[in-house]
């Protein structure tokens, strides 16, 4: 950070800083390939998963989507096919999908050497980093429900439990995506924005995804809940851009900086 930027006043920096990463062309950008890559793999590997894991995953999109209706039906019909879904799918067709589930992997990692100002990684550097964060991405979203329901003790408890379970998430993606590049205690402010922003997201979702979802398909019909995720998705990357870029901005701040060793971390903007 240079003593230009750091004459200037936190919120300037902020905007700058979102602006340096494209907020709204990133957050579309992870919103499409979530949805296109990210979620035919999902439903491919969910095929092959026991039963009690497909229950437990469509729990988990009702908790994060706030709803539980056409939606999550649709889902529900895709991955409780049993036999027939693993006959449709087949290994070859869970591995295309794994492949093609790294192109969201990828947009996530550029937005994380943006947001720290880092060249992008060699391919074989970090190819084997986008399968390994994508089955824990799934790992974790198939315990959501269990996380929101704290294990029987109800949501209010089941919130915090989220919540630190979302910041560990995003702390290790950080390192994970940029190879080790910045230490680990620069990521930490990143991780808690972006688990807070997407914690208090899926929490608001229920008061009003429901109703948007029912509005679109009673006007557009099924196509409508394709408009409806997407939008939600994108809103839901836009708080993990957010996150992650703001967080830079914060671990170089003085009081921060210091502490988290900031300073040495990346060369200066």
């Amino acid at each position: 950070m240079t003593i230009t930027d750091a004459a200037r006043p936190l919120a300037g920096r902020i905007v700058q800083q979102l602006v340096h990463v494209s907020i709204l062309d990133m957050a579309t950008r992870l919103a499409a390939q979530a949805f296109l890559a990210g979620l035919p793999m999902l439903i491919a590997i969910a095929s092959f998963c026991p039963q009690v894991v497909r229950r437990e995953l469509l729990r988990s999109l009702r908790t994060l989507i706030g709803t539980s209706g056409a939606t999550v039906r649709q889902a529900e019909e895709l991955t409780g096919g049993g036999d027939a879904a693993l006959h449709s799918w087949g290994a070859a067709g869970v591995l295309v999908a794994l492949l093609s589930a790294t192109a969201f992997t990828r947009a996530l990692q550029r937005l994380c050497e943006r947001a720290w100002d880092l060249p992008r990684s060699g391919v074989r550097l970090v190819a084997w980093r986008w399968a390994v964060w994508l089955l824990v991405w799934v790992a974790m979203l198939i315990v959501q429900g269990v996380l929101h329901r704290a294990f029987g003790a109800g949501a209010v408890v089941g919130y915090p439990l989220q919540f630190g379970a979302a910041t560990l998430m995003w702390w290790w993606t950080q390192h994970l995506l940029l190879a080790g590049r910045v230490p680990w205690l620069p990521l930490l402010p990143g991780a808690l924005l972006t688990a807070a922003g997407v914690v208090a997201f899926c929490g608001a979702s229920g008061l009003w995804l429901p109703r948007a979802l029912r509005m679109s398909v009673e006007r557009y019909g099924a196509l409508g809940s394709v408009f409806t995720v997407l939008s939600w998705l994108i809103l839901f990357f836009t708080m993990v851009v957010f996150g992650v870029a703001v967080g830079r901005v914060l671990a170089q701040e003085e009081f921060l900086r210091h502490r988290l060793g900031a300073a040495s971390a990346t060369g200066s903007r």
